[in-house]
């Protein structure tokens, strides 16, 4: 449990909490979900698969930097080595309740991507490049 804890506030310290509202406001310009992919995926030309974390930085996308960054995620010991960082193409829909990533299969490689993203309480969908 200490554990847990000292992986969250490292965590909370190395991102700020993006407070989104039901209407996709932001108290800041990070946001940032975990997500876990229990099978492989291709997200952005990179194989995937475990636990994971999310970010995307408003301040980077609007200086035209990489916006969306994907950690490896370790519960005890918080986001570990960057595994890819890309440049979303943003779109809006209706704002979700949880957040969502929206996956197709490759036929090619018969792996399932990741083509979008998008964080609960938000409008704003994160499209992702092809590579």
């Amino acid at each position: 449990m200490r554990r847990m804890l000292v992986g969250a506030v490292q965590l909370l310290s190395l991102f700020t909490v993006a407070g989104a509202a039901s209407n996709g406001a932001r108290a800041s310009s990070r946001q940032w979900a975990i997500v876990n992919f229990r099978d492989p995926v291709v997200l952005h030309g990179n194989l995937l698969m475990g636990r994971y974390l999310i970010v995307h930085d408003d301040d980077r996308m609007a200086r035209g930097e990489p916006c969306t960054s994907v950690y490896r995620f370790d519960p005890e010991r918080g986001p570990q080595a960057i595994e890819v960082a890309f440049m979303c193409k943003p779109h809006y829909r209706a704002v979700c309740d949880k957040t969502t990533l929206s996956v197709r299969r490759n036929a090619a490689t018969g792996f399932n991507e990741v083509t979008e993203y998008q964080f609960a309480g938000d409008s704003e969908v994160h499209g992702i490049p092809a590579r």
